[in-house]
């Protein structure tokens, strides 16, 4: 083999060896994503059962239900649509009724949402921004910085 030989099979080498990185990377990704609706969104939309996403909104008021051991099921609202959501675990401190929450995990084959994770506002002023947005472009949210000026 000549040296330009050595030298392309090298470079050919490393290239490969780059594109196999990003191949990985980018699969990793795709399983990780988690897609963020409304519940509104979802009455427009079809998800896939098993399909992880997050799902934002309001705890609708009266919606609160503790069940057997740290399983409590509620409903999360966006004022144009509620979806159920069930979740077994320990809630966060803050957590209550018509306060900001996003919640994470899948539907399954019975539509019903299966949350793994909620986080709720850690004060008083607090949403998350894609939240706020939403439920302000629907009129049921208004920031408390705003209401004050």
């Amino acid at each position: 083999m000549t040296r330009k030989q050595k030298r392309l099979t090298v470079i050919a080498g490393g290239v490969g060896f780059i594109l196999v990185a990003v191949l990985l990377v980018m699969f990793a990704f795709s399983q990780s994503i988690a897609y963020f609706y409304m519940p509104s969104d979802l009455a427009k939309t079809n998800v896939a059962p098993g399909t992880r996403i997050r799902l934002g909104g309001l705890v609708e008021a009266g919606s609160v239900v503790r069940g057997e051991g740290s399983t409590v099921s509620f409903k999360v609202t966006d004022g144009g649509g509620s979806v159920p959501v069930s979740y077994t675990g320990i809630l966060p401190d803050l957590f209550r009724e018509g306060q900001g929450v996003v919640t994470e995990g899948t539907f399954d084959t019975a539509h019903a949402f299966k949350a793994d994770s909620v986080l709720a506002k850690h004060d008083e002023n607090y949403m998350p921004r894609e939240v706020a947005d939403r439920l302000k472009e629907q009129g049921v949210w208004k920031d408390p910085k705003e209401a004050t000026r």
